[in-house]
């Protein structure tokens, strides 16, 4: 963090297929080792099985299984008087978005199968459909916000 002033968000253009910004993140977080094009490869490899799957737009399952898998809530840890405690905060934006992408892609290369471009396709269909290990994740930081509700007034 910057002593002086506050860093601003660099604006990231859109995936060169699409023009989405999302998918361009989404890109970037799935590359390993600066190979952006066979991140790009495998994301746009697993839209086609999408697309044969599904028969909906591809970027349009995709977005929405996004949506589904952006928490609304999180726990975040607070010391207070010698104690820890889970206290559930909102979630701003930005990082709804980031921790969506790295669910995703933690819950795409966890699952077994065959090839990523396969796992991903499935996992981003198991989303938009509101199952799935991204929305396990989802739905496991929902209720553990919840169930620590009591701390609710050390936010600050």
């Amino acid at each position: 963090m910057p002593r002086k002033g506050s860093v601003n968000k660099r604006k990231i253009a859109g995936d060169p297929k699409y023009g989405n910004q999302m998918a361009a993140k989404f890109i970037n977080s799935l590359m390993l080792d600066g190979k952006k094009s066979k991140a790009e490869k495998i994301f746009y490899d697993a839209f086609d099985v999408i697309a044969e799957k599904s028969g909906k737009d591809p970027l349009e399952v995709f977005l929405a299984a996004m949506e589904n898998v952006k928490p609304g809530i999180e726990v975040r840890p607070r010391r207070v008087g010698g104690a820890t405690y889970q206290v559930p905060m909102e979630v701003n934006s930005f990082r709804k978005q980031s921790l969506a992408i790295r669910w995703l892609l933690t819950a795409v290369r966890n699952r077994d199968g065959k090839s990523t471009k396969d796992k991903l396709a499935s996992e981003i269909l198991e989303a938009a459909e509101g199952r799935g290990g991204s929305i396990k994740r989802r739905e496991d930081t929902h209720k553990m916000a919840d169930a620590n509700r009591a701390f609710a007034h050390y936010r600050w």
